[in-house]
């Protein structure tokens, strides 16, 4: 993590900004698929194949990412003072 002109960047922080930007292509693709569903023609359906494999690549892409967020958020933890984060403790 690192301050400076009172801003705060956390490492890995601008993957929400390209996951933002593939859940709003996925949000289109989902469209355009339903709409040719809806048309029921040989070419939608067809279209719709090439959909939803961009679809599905969009996620795993998505799911990569959050993977990435995830190791920069557990980073950023291990870092500082050297602690790790703490742990709850059982009631005796």
């Amino acid at each position: 993590m690192e301050v400076s002109d009172n801003k705060i960047t956390v490492p890995g922080f601008e993957k929400f900004s390209t996951v933002q930007d593939i859940l709003e292509q996925n949000k289109i693709l989902i469209n355009e698929i339903n709409t040719n569903h809806d048309l029921r023609t040989p070419e939608a359906l067809a279209r719709n194949v090439v959909l939803i494999r961009e679809l599905n690549n969009n996620t795993a892409k998505v799911v990569e990412l959050y993977k990435d967020i995830s190791a920069s958020f557990e980073d950023l933890g291990k870092e500082g003072d050297g602690n790790s984060a703490p742990t709850p403790t059982s009631a005796a």
